[in-house]
């Protein structure tokens, strides 16, 4: 798969992310003067997986995203961002840019406005039944605030585990990893908000 181009229509979000991910991840690297040596000993994530993703041919997990966002210390929407700016803008669901798991059961879509994050990233999380999401292991200072809308999930913490309905929320250490699973046999919806901590 080769690299998108600049100019790719954005109203094929699905074919345009890699390429917009890519644009992104080298021009913040880049402003900042950091090699993708320099970069991969920061975030974590492999110089060849760093060097994928700035070719448009990756389409990385939400975790190495925060990974990356935090050693570059912007917001995830930063790094995702498509092109087009203005002061009101509107993200249609059929729109948005979704990142979906290998196996298929786990849809991620960022909420936020694209480049506009304040030092939050929001996040909807659709986990089919038998899907699991995977995440944590984020810079200390930030935290992760997770609210369950539909169905229920099973939140692993460490070694706490806990049962979340529709309506329920829980606050924890983005540092610390996590996994959430689809508990039940519908699908299940939640939101994610990933709090930067200062610096």
């Amino acid at each position: 798969m080769s690299a998108a181009n600049d100019d790719q229509d954005p109203s094929t979000p699905e074919s345009a992310i890699p390429a917009a991910l890519g644009r992104n991840l080298r021009r913040l690297r880049t402003r900042q003067g950091l090699s993708l040596e320099r970069l991969a000993r920061l975030s974590g994530v492999s110089r060849a997986m760093l060097g994928q993703i700035e070719l448009g041919r990756s389409a990385p997990t939400i975790t190495l995203l925060w990974k990356i966002a935090r050693a570059l210390d912007v917001t995830l929407t930063a790094l995702t961002r498509l092109d087009g700016r203005g002061e009101v803008l509107l993200m249609r669901e059929d729109q948005a840019r979704s990142f979906v798991s290998r196996d298929g059961l786990v849809r991620s879509r960022s909420l936020a406005p694209p480049g506009e994050g304040r030092g939050a990233d929001l996040l909807e999380i659709r986990l089919r039944p038998g899907g699991c999401e995977n995440g944590g292991g984020v810079s200390s200072g930030a935290s992760i605030n997770l609210v369950v809308v539909e169905g229920a999930v099973e939140l692993r913490v460490g070694k706490g585990s806990h049962r979340l309905a529709a309506g329920d929320a829980v606050l924890f250490e983005a540092e610390r990893t996590y996994q959430c699973r689809n508990a039940d046999d519908v699908d299940a919806r939640l939101f994610l908000v990933l709090s930067h901590g200062e610096g």
